[in-house]
């Protein structure tokens, strides 16, 4: 039996143009667990799933504003945010898993783990904030939050001025030896979502920092350390693309992971979408995986079978 990281892109959650309800997430959430009963059973596959929280992450984030300008009800801080959202995302993936399971005959534990994810507090993107998180403001609200608050704002694409908080590196998580020992007794483990609660370490202590970990990225670390075979991300595009959008365009299909750190360091792949996934899937292989694969969620079991998306592979 061969073990799988499936790293569940934002449309397995929330759809986009879609408000953000509970049912609205709970329905793509159905579909997914689907899919993913397909990979265990047809497969026979051991699977450990991570996923995204950015969305959940910046409707937590305008809730917190309204509680506080309204009621004086103290906002938390982005490190706890995370931390609550992954218990939320955690909550509708397993109980959706595991209804699936039973409607299909097979009684299987599921358990979401929230997982703390180390980072290096020397890492220079503490230095240099640049991923976009919660509202948007206008120009003056937004210098007169980043005075009081110590946030770091910048102007987003002509949308309006947003804060920005560091991506570190993640370097591993807290819980992983628990995380392995649920999956080597056969459990269905929902963690790393969102990328982890980002922690550092001073004089042998943990303590949480703002900031926001990139989920593939620490989805390579978890198929490190849970040993996976394959390490699957999906997303809303059947793989990736060099010259993405230009008339020479051509899509990736199966690619030595040489090929592929060497279109990854020409800027095929831009930062803040295809990017980390790309430099996941290169880890990935380069670490001692069989295989990656980057594939579009509604074609996941083809994906897993290779017949399709970009897979990975060592050549």
């Amino acid at each position: 039996m061969k073990r799988v990281v499936i790293a569940l892109g934002g449309n397995a959650i929330l759809q986009r143009g879609q408000k953000g309800t509970y049912e609205e997430q709970m329905a793509n959430v159905m579909k997914t667990a689907k899919q993913i009963v397909d990979i265990i059973l047809d497969g026979d596959y051991e699977v450990v799933i991570t996923h995204g929280n950015g969305p959940q992450v910046g409707a937590l984030l305008l809730h917190m504003d309204a509680g506080q300008a309204t009621h004086g009800i103290p906002a938390q801080p982005m490190d706890v945010a995370g931390a609550m959202t992954q218990g939320q995302i955690g909550y509708m993936i397993q109980q959706a898993i595991r209804n699936e399971l039973r409607k299909r005959g097979i009684d299987r534990p599921v358990a979401t783990i929230v997982t703390q994810t180390i980072v290096d507090k020397n890492d220079p993107a503490f230095q240099h904030p640049s991923k976009p998180v919660g509202p948007f403001y206008d120009e003056e609200t937004a210098k007169k939050l980043a005075e009081e608050k110590g946030w770091v704002v910048v102007e987003d694409s002509g949308r309006g001025w947003r804060r920005v908080v560091p991506s570190p590196d993640p370097k591993g998580h807290v819980e992983a030896e628990i995380i392995q020992d649920l999956v080597e007794k056969g459990f269905i483990v929902i963690t790393s979502g969102g990328g982890g609660v980002p922690v550092i370490e001073e004089n042998g202590q943990l303590r949480g920092v703002e900031a926001v970990i990139d989920k593939d990225l620490a989805g390579e670390r978890l198929a490190e350390e849970v040993k996976a075979d394959v390490f699957m991300i999906l997303t809303d595009v059947n793989g990736a693309a060099v010259n993405f959008g230009k008339p020479d365009e051509r899509w990736l299909g199966e690619v030595t992971v040489g090929e592929l750190r060497k279109y990854y360091e020409e800027g095929h792949f831009k930062k803040g979408s295809m990017g980390p996934k790309v430099l996941a899937a290169i880890r990935f292989v380069e670490w001692g995986g069989e295989r990656a694969v980057i594939a579009a969620l509604d074609r996941a079991v083809e994906a897993l079978e290779g017949k399709t998306g970009t897979q990975v592979i060592k050549g």
